[in-house]
């Protein structure tokens, strides 16, 4: 080894410069899960779908129950696309074990 070209602190040695870039992390898209009323679908399995899927207590699935009825359409939660896409599928999948129409969408936020 001559001058310390290799290894160590001596002259010829070169020095790394570290750049960092700021990556911007994007959000993921928010949908919302909404229930449709119907004319058939008990108002009692509401509220039990929404303890059960939504984790909603008595009361606020009470309330959210009672808007659907009264307003056609009711948010149960917002959600990543796929907790929401998972969601559905339960809800739409327990109401047509139990026969009932009950009908459960998503849309984007």
């Amino acid at each position: 080894m001559q001058n310390g070209d290799e290894g160590g602190n001596g002259p010829g040695r070169g020095t790394a410069v570290i750049t960092r870039t700021k990556t911007k992390t994007k959000r993921p898209s928010l949908y919302r899960v909404l229930i449709l009323n119907d004319d058939y679908t008990p108002m009692e399995f509401v509220v039990q779908v929404l303890e059960r899927f939504f984790q909603k207590d008595r009361e606020a699935a009470t309330r959210i129950m009672l808007h659907v009825h009264n307003h056609g359409v009711g948010e149960c939660g917002i959600y990543t696309f796929e907790v929401a896409e998972t969601k559905v599928s339960q809800v739409m999948d327990f109401a047509r074990q139990n026969q009932h129409p009950l009908q459960c969408v998503m849309e984007k936020k």
